[in-house]
């Protein structure tokens, strides 16, 4: 299919064309640079802060824990839908967040969260920290508590502190946690399509956060209907996510030895 052009049932062979395509197009280009952005910043921003959150639940303090534990989880089983239009509500220019922002006197005018280009971008991140940051702690948090007490009870002997202790021994006991929190976030960021298609309806404005996902989407189904070009688009992206992980490996899984 990747060596066609493929519209219905009309099909052209095209061989290395829709490769070249692909390198002239400069959307494209545009859609997988946002995917790296979100990437780089969003995935550490989200997996630290499940890390904090996983190490806070597990501490001594038991009260409420059950509770804190379903609130954090809470946002990766809600509603697409249901929580996308709640942030328009929210976001839109003479939305809740607006509104509070020039109350407080912090804004003069109200910020573009959906129709700016930056803010767009923020807004998304915002949103995926938001939907999968208790996902990725549930993990950290059965890592931790897979870690045996008497490790710690020994550090304590040797005047080991509690910084030390989890810079000594709870990270480097949790690298095949935060190995599998990256692989999958980075596939998950790799693939990312809801968000855009719905906060920002379809990747505006102007491109501005359009990934690779849902321009393959458009491509196939909305613009062109060029099945030949989506699948091209789509093999591409899964070599790239394949080189991610295998970089990831190198870097992290050594250490497990």
């Amino acid at each position: 299919m990747v060596t066609q052009k493929w519209r219905g049932f009309n099909r052209q062979f095209v061989g290395f064309g829709n490769f070249i395509r692909m390198v002239q197009d400069s959307i494209f280009w545009k859609a997988l640079s946002h995917n790296f952005l979100f990437m780089v910043i969003q995935v550490p921003i989200m997996i630290l802060l499940a890390l904090i959150l996983a190490t806070i639940l597990n501490s001594e303090i038991k009260r409420f824990k059950g509770v804190f534990r379903t609130i954090y989880f809470l946002p990766c089983v809600t509603s697409l839908v249901a929580y996308s239009v709640i942030f328009r509500i929210l976001l839109q220019s003479n939305g809740i967040l607006n509104n509070l922002l020039q109350d407080i006197h912090l804004i003069n005018e109200p910020i573009g969260w959906l129709s700016n280009g930056f803010w767009a971008k923020i807004t998304i991140m915002i949103a995926l920290t938001w939907r999968w940051t208790g996902y990725n702690m549930v993990f950290f948090l059965v890592g931790l508590q897979n870690i045996d007490s008497e490790i710690y009870e020994a550090a304590e002997v040797d005047g080991a502190g509690k910084i030390k202790q989890f810079f000594s021994i709870t990270l480097p006991l949790l690298v095949p946690v935060i190995l599998f929190s990256l692989i999958t976030s980075t596939n998950g960021t790799m693939q990312l399509f809801d968000e855009p298609n719905i906060l920002t309806w379809g990747g505006g404005p102007s491109n501005e956060t359009m990934t690779v996902a849902l321009y393959i989407y458009n491509q196939a189904f909305v613009l062109n209907s060029d099945l030949g070009y989506a699948a091209t688009l789509s093999y591409v992206m899964v070599f790239i996510a394949a080189v991610l992980a295998f970089i990831q490996l190198r870097l992290l899984g050594d250490k497990e030895k």
